[in-house]
């Protein structure tokens, strides 16, 4: 095949007639290419033929809907084929790019004027002028107006020769509009001391806020300090399960240079396990880029979280960071990649994201060959839903995140976890959270409940369709909120996010004299779900006693059943809510307290209510979620 293009080319120069001469020789579309903000209304014209463009032209490998079958089947419970999972190699042998098919495709992207900056098993990178992308790829390229600012795309779909029968998946880098994923939660940089002030509680209701105002005709406790492990473990019924045995990998932009130390004090003061020497290891890129435009700082902290929630809830589970160049979608995609193409785990947690109108269909396709590689290895990949509700109060447009939105990858929404005295379950409201201020006179609320403020991502899909394991448990009114056709919708399942409700995370910090130290505050944010949820699987696999992989087909199976605590927004049956009191200075009382009462379950248009919903999904783990897989794995 590889020769097929140079003769093609060289038939047409000697004038020898083709078919369709009037076009040139047939193309296969690309589809997805053409970016839906590309529109005739903010065109702008044509491109500087000599501007420069980067691309990467992915590979379709040998059977991409053979590879989407058995991704299919190797993960759901009802198949034949139900966990017989390949090997990395055995993956890329049988679903990979041939010899043949990269080198066909890298002879034509140089025949076109393009240079190739570098080739892996998923993609080939190209830079060149316009002119020569255009040539390359069949289309115009011209100047849209996104927002505010002017971007470049391609004005029709792009397309590839149809002598490569069908080798490229899908070309991304044509438009220059950034993909930048960002961390779901804002914690400081460490140059910036964050500390939580009290007075909290230790436990859910521990300390009654009796001097300030009530809230839905009562008293409410003060937020909590910051649950530990041992919390966590109790209500998600970790019994006796420690993980151990099994591998999780966490991607994140960057990578903390205080991780190993911070992990290990974070350990020892709240009684989790010490990490033996191999089991924190870290996967990092030679170098880092877009430091400034990512705020690679502001990684670390949720590089911290991630880990420690992990370690907190399975703590001989083995962790593995791998660490991206930037926040860029490309470079995120190659963290995943590492990952299948090594198995360096069967247990993936993304605490990162962004919103569903920012992603374009190549970058998705991408995304989902890698999952569906994945799937095939018997790798999970488990992706926060957002931290910003419907994402109206964000964007003005009700949306969900991307990649969560994804139908081969688990997204995980959030609640509000009441863990009581004795490490006793108590309840769960749908995660979403309403702020209003103690008044001057410290008499009232002032605008009570006050304005949304964060919430659980989840809702309706604009261009995932319904996959085969939503059907018959996604209610329709949710399904085709968007119209006649039924789509995913987000999220699966979910775990403790209200940092109202949060966990307790230890990091090296700069304080204001200058000095780093380590300390310890409270945190929140699906980005805590994500770590929580993958842990809870590290133990569910521990009892399958063999890899879950792709879960989302599992986790459907046992909707309704003891597995799950149903969660609604108003478990007691009347409104909730917290004081919290907070440094104005993020630091210290020197600058004055801020209090203010915090309602749960108030998550902007969603609504946690009985049964599936598009805040917590299926629900949160029981105490009989772990030991459920040790039965339906035949043990």
């Amino acid at each position: 095949m590889a020769a097929t293009l140079p003769l093609l080319a060289g038939a047409l120069a000697l004038g020898i007639p083709t078919a369709n001469a009037a076009d040139g020789p047939s193309r296969d579309t690309l589809t997805g290419t053409k970016p839906a903000w590309a529109t005739a209304k903010a065109d702008k014209g044509a491109s500087s033929d000599n501007s420069q463009v980067s691309a990467r032209v992915y590979f379709a490998g040998r059977n991409a809907s053979g590879l989407a079958a058995y991704a299919k089947a190797v993960s759901d419970p009802n198949s034949a084929s139900y966990g017989k999972y390949l090997s990395a190699k055995q993956t890329q042998a049988r679903f990979g790019a041939t010899k043949a098919q990269v080198a066909a495709v890298t002879s034509w992207l140089k025949s076109a004027g393009l240079k190739v900056t570098g080739t892996t098993q998923h993609y080939v990178s190209v830079t060149g002028d316009v002119a020569a992308a255009e040539k390359a790829f069949g289309t115009q390229l011209h100047n849209y107006a996104k927002g505010n600012k002017t971007y470049r795309a391609p004005s029709k779909t792009a397309s590839a020769p149809a002598a490569l029968n069908g080798a490229v998946l899908t070309v991304t880098g044509l438009d220059n509009a950034p993909h930048k994923a960002t961390h779901d939660d804002t914690l400081p940089p460490p140059d910036a001391v964050f500390k939580n002030s009290g007075p909290f509680s230790s436990y859910f209701g521990s300390n009654i806020a009796s001097t300030l105002p009530d809230a839905y005709g009562t008293k409410i406790p003060y937020a909590i300090q910051g649950y530990t492990g041992k919390q966590l473990r109790a209500a998600y019924g970790a019994g006796k399960r420690t993980g151990k045995g099994v591998r999780v990998a966490i991607t994140d932009a960057y990578a903390s240079p205080t991780i190993a130390f911070d992990a290990a004090t974070y350990a020892k003061n709240h009684g989790d396990s010490a990490y033996n020497s191999s089991q924190l290891r870290q996967v990092l890129p030679g170098t880092y880029t877009q430091t400034e435009a990512c705020g690679a700082a502001g990684w670390y902290g949720e590089e911290t979280l991630d880990v420690e929630a992990v370690h907190a809830v399975a703590p001989d589970a083995s962790i593995t960071y791998v660490g991206a160049a930037s926040c860029l979608d490309n470079d995120l995609l190659d963290s995943l990649n590492k990952i299948v193409d090594n198995h360096l785990a069967d247990i993936v947690s993304n605490s990162w994201g962004d919103i569903e109108a920012n992603q374009t269909p190549d970058l998705a396709a991408a995304y989902d060959q890698t999952f569906q590689f994945g799937a095939v290895e018997g790798i999970g990949f488990y992706f926060s839903s957002g931290d910003n509700g419907d994402e109206v109060a964000n964007t003005k447009t009700k949306q969900v995140d991307t990649p969560a939105n994804s139908a081969w990858v688990t997204a995980v929404g959030g609640t509000s976890l009441a863990v009581g005295k004795g490490d006793k379950y108590q309840f769960e409201t749908g995660w979403g959270t309403e702020k209003a201020a103690l008044a001057a006179d410290g008499k009232s609320w002032t605008g009570f409940p006050g304005a949304f403020t964060s919430g659980a991502g989840g809702g309706t899909s604009k261009t995932v369709a319904q996959p085969f394991y939503q059907k018959g448990v996604v209610p329709g009114a949710l399904a085709k909120a968007n119209g006649t056709t039924a789509m995913r919708t987000v999220p699966d399942i979910a775990a403790v996010a209200d940092p109202n409700t949060g966990f307790k995370v230890g990091q090296t910090q700069t304080f204001p004299d200058g000095s780093q130290q380590y300390s310890e505050y409270r945190i929140g944010g699906t980005s805590l779900a994500a770590p929580v949820i993958a842990a809870v699987q590290a133990l569910a696999q521990e009892a399958a006693g063999k890899a879950i992989g792709f879960a989302n087909p599992t986790i459907y199976a046992k909707y309704g059943s003891k597995a799950y605590h149903d969660v609604t927004d108003t478990p007691t049956g009347s409104e909730l809510a917290v004081a919290r009191v907070d440094f104005a200075n993020s630091f210290d009382a020197s600058g004055g307290l801020l209090t203010s009462v915090r309602s749960l379950g108030k998550d902007s248009s969603l609504k946690a209510v009985r049964g599936y919903d598009d805040v917590t999904g299926v629900g949160t783990p029981t105490s009989d979620y772990v030991e459920s897989y040790r039965s339906q794995h035949g043990h």
